[in-house]
């Protein structure tokens, strides 16, 4: 059975190229373009194995989305790579201190961001 991942960010061309790159590696992929859309998606399908988010996003940023992940017992033990443009010292540590797994610049070429979600969920 195919992993499944949610992309989290406004930009729909990221969300479409980054769904294009797992769907080739044969995950499954479901797509949100804010915090709040993800959350509604995590709880209608419940069984999601890996988020990739983007920090800076409307209604709902990155942080926030974080923050309410890792407070719900529920879904607290999904891994969380954030995949942003922001690349200070200061938005990693601010990525780390709110719970997320990994830190992705942006561009990500395609082989990190397969290896980078490989260390988290090995092969599909």
């Amino acid at each position: 059975m195919s992993k499944k991942i949610l992309i989290v960010d406004d930009s729909e061309v990221t969300r479409n190229f980054h769904a294009y790159i797992l769907r080739s590696a044969g995950f499954k992929v479901l797509s949100a373009q804010d915090g709040a859309e993800a959350l509604e998606l995590l709880y209608l399908e419940g069984d999601i194995d890996l988020i990739l988010t983007d920090l800076n996003m409307p209604n709902m940023d990155g942080l926030s989305l974080i923050r309410r992940i890792r407070g719900s017992q529920e879904f607290s033990h999904i891994p969380i790579i954030i995949v942003t443009t922001l690349d200070e010292a200061k938005d990693k540590e601010k990525g780390f201190e709110a719970g997320a797994n990994y830190y992705i610049t942006k561009p990500a070429q395609p082989a990190y961001l397969l290896e980078s979600i490989g260390m988290f969920l090995g092969g599909k």
